[in-house]
């Protein structure tokens, strides 16, 4: 008879196993993206240039301007890509246990168009001054708050709050944020700031910066995938129903009020450094949970590695496909969203027929 009659150990094997190779197919397309664009530069001297700058290695044959364009263009932009793209994902992953619906993503329940609100109203009309040099990140993480916060109360105004209230009054929430924002570019009046904005809330990569790059990854990496890490079984638990919930301790209400000031704070911030990308945070937190089962606590860090390598890959796409001219980052995204939700669609109707 197997000492382990549930697999218990296999899981875990493999879940290590997937944890290392994600790893280091993370890391080898960190260093081909970052060598990819107008001057291609080979791999090997990417890594010899990243470990001149940080390990103090001995300089190498290269010139200086390719490591002016490693070091200083391309490797922020990469190191931004894997970190929006990891937020992205593991913010699908919460939202989908939080309203117990595979569909779920930070657009679903109007916090991307909150972030999106306030962004643009800071970049339009000054909006959020009093955050001085973090009033873009200042105002979309307000907005994104405020559109939390108003769903939650919508959701809570006819009872307890139920994943089907929450799905719906998010759902209008975000329309009306939607058309919020268009108001705000059409009246603005500049037809320059327009455009920008409308760039910039498609999704780009383009303002990555040493600089903001580290309180991204520190609310990201340290805040957001730490926590729901830590509260992976609390998540198994609410992906499961309500009543389940209450019968292990678990406050559903409370526990989901926390889950969305967290998102909320993540998407802020995320939608401040790269504007508005969707579908990540749809498409990947179902790709994990085919790999790894559904425990949220093996689940998390599968999805911020799968969501780091899409987006660089998706950023590589858009940089390179029409070069010198770039592709908003969203539109590639959804490019290749859009099939799998029809296939996710397909899949939901033939399983309740």
């Amino acid at each position: 008879m197997s000492s382990d009659p549930l697999g218990v150990g296999a899981r875990r094997r493999s879940t290590v196993l997937w944890l290392v190779g994600l790893t280091v197919a993370l890391i080898v397309t960190g260093l081909v993206a970052v060598g990819t664009g107008a001057i291609a530069i080979d791999p090997a001297t990417v890594a010899r240039i990243i470990g001149h700058k940080t390990l103090a290695m001995t300089a190498g044959d290269w010139t200086p301007p390719q490591e002016a364009i490693v070091w200083q263009v391309r490797l922020p932009r990469v190191l931004l890509g894997m970190t929006v793209g990891a937020g992205l994902a593991i913010c699908g992953v919460a939202l989908q246990a939080m309203v117990r619906n595979v569909l779920a993503d930070p657009y679903l329940l109007g916090i991307n168009s909150g972030a999106s609100s306030g962004a643009a109203a800071a970049l339009l009309f000054g909006a959020g001054a009093g955050f001085g040099q973090y009033a873009l990140s200042g105002s979309a993480f307000a907005g994104a708050l405020a559109a939390s916060l108003l769903v939650f109360l919508i959701a809570r105004s006819g009872g307890r709050v139920t994943s089907i209230r929450l799905l719906l009054a998010g759902v209008a929430v975000g329309y009306a944020l939607y058309a919020a924002t268009s108001f705000l570019i059409f009246a603005s009046g500049s037809a320059e700031g327009s455009r920008s904005v409308m760039f910039w809330l498609l999704g780009s990569l383009g303002l990555a910066r040493w600089d903001g790059l580290l309180a991204v990854t520190a609310v990201i990496v340290v805040g957001t995938m730490a926590y729901l890490t830590v509260v992976g079984r609390r998540l198994d638990v609410l992906a499961v129903g309500d009543e389940t919930a209450h019968t292990l301790g678990v406050s559903p209400d409370r526990f989901r009020m926390r889950l969305l000031v967290i998102v909320s704070l993540a998407i802020g911030v995320l939608v401040s450094a790269s504007g508005s990308i969707g579908f990540v945070g749809l498409v990947v937190p179902h790709l994990a949970r085919r790999i790894v089962g559904a425990a949220h606590v093996r689940v998390v860090p599968v999805a911020a590695l799968l969501g780091a390598i899409l987006l660089v890959w998706a950023d590589v796409v858009a940089r390179v496909l029409l070069a010198p001219q770039e592709i908003p980052i969203g539109i590639i995204t959804s490019l290749l969203g859009a099939p799998f939700l029809l296939v996710l669609i397909r899949r939901l109707h033939a399983t309740n027929a």
